[in-house]
């Protein structure tokens, strides 16, 4: 049976999103949904998880450098529980310190354009999250 993993870069105005392949190794891109109300935003997640048979959740938490969580960290952890308690998957925070920087990083040395890296970048933040449980779990 092939269980899937979603990653979330949950944000203010956008939550990107990724989803493992079918072994669990790798993490792509899938889209990045622009905010209007939760339950819009929790809508779309379900239709994505249900399109993708996901099995999993994990969700960015943005902690401080010092490993202290914040309002932004807190915010994410309220998402998390509603999340879990809508689709009925087991939701799980990964500190996300640094994501969207790399992520910002690798799309600059792709030389990727300002406006298009604005578009993508939420999606690939989602990516890193989401490798890097998937790689932390494969060491496991």
């Amino acid at each position: 049976m092939t269980v899937r993993i979603m990653g979330l870069d949950y944000g203010d105005k956008t939550i990107g999103v990724a989803v493992s392949d079918a072994f669990g190794w790798t993490a792509q891109g899938v889209e990045t949904i622009r905010r209007k109300r939760l339950e819009d935003d929790l809508g779309r997640l379900q239709v994505i998880a249900r399109a993708y048979e996901v099995a999993e959740i994990v969700v960015g938490l943005p902690k401080n450098m010092n490993g202290t969580i914040g309002p932004r960290g807190e915010i994410c952890k309220e998402f998390a529980a509603t999340l879990q308690q809508i689709l009925n998957v087991p939701v799980h925070l990964w500190d996300e310190r640094l994501t969207t920087v790399s992520a910002q990083r690798t799309l600059i040395e792709a030389d990727v354009s300002r406006k298009k890296r604005k578009l993508v970048i939420d999606k690939m933040a989602a990516v890193l999250i989401l490798q890097g449980f998937l790689d932390y779990k494969s060491k496991k």
